[in-house]
């Protein structure tokens, strides 16, 4: 069925014309600030499996990551009213889970390891992972640094690019990319050895 061009809503045109998916957030988020709770739906299924992994490469556990998606949706719907439009959304969605991660760390008291089982759970939460994100998701639970970790999720299973990643963790971009080469060289180096295989 030929659709005309009256017959486009508002929101095709801007995933016809996103030039960034900070666009299309941003969209939402004005739509909900504006009442409009149907967009939440729209947001979350974008933007949930970025914030899960960047919330659990924070705190290690994916029952805390799990916790932190929810109050961060709830964060966005209550404080959407006040946001404002700067084209960088995601700064601020990552903020907001960043300050809920540290929030869950203070009721903690204290970093969790995170087990077989919460990788497993990862997974099922996003669908999206393949077997080599997987793997590689459990080698950077293991043997990154937490910064390289975060860079190492953001970029290698949530697509961002290094950019985006400096925006949202608010460090320069040459320090993005020098830690994210480092986690790859250890990485690599693991895999190398033979001891993401040993088992």
């Amino acid at each position: 069925m030929a659709y005309g061009a009256d017959d486009i809503t508002d929101i095709n045109e801007w995933k016809d014309k996103k030039e960034d998916k900070d666009l299309l957030v941003e969209k939402y988020i004005v739509e909900i600030a504006k009442g409009n709770t149907d967009y939440m739906k729209n947001l979350y299924d974008s933007i949930s499996s970025s914030v899960y992994g960047y919330a659990f490469s924070l705190l290690k556990n994916s029952d805390d990551a799990g916790d932190v998606l929810h109050d961060c949706f709830l964060k966005i719907y209550n404080a959407a009213p006040g946001y404002s439009p700067c084209g960088k959304p995601f700064s601020w969605i990552f903020t907001i889970t960043k300050n809920l991660c540290m929030q869950k760390f203070r009721e903690n008291s204290k970093q969790a390891d995170a087990p077989d089982e919460d990788m497993e759970n990862f997974g099922a939460i996003n669908n999206t992972l393949s077997a080599e994100d997987s793997l590689i998701i459990k080698e950077c639970m293991t043997i990154l640094a937490d910064d390289e970790r975060q860079i190492v999720i953001l970029h290698a299973v949530s697509g961002y690019k290094h950019r985006e990643i400096a925006d949202f963790l608010e460090i320069p971009l040459a320090t993005v990319l020098s830690k994210y080469n480092r986690a790859l060289k250890k990485l690599n180096d693991k895999l190398t050895e033979g001891g993401a295989y040993d088992e």
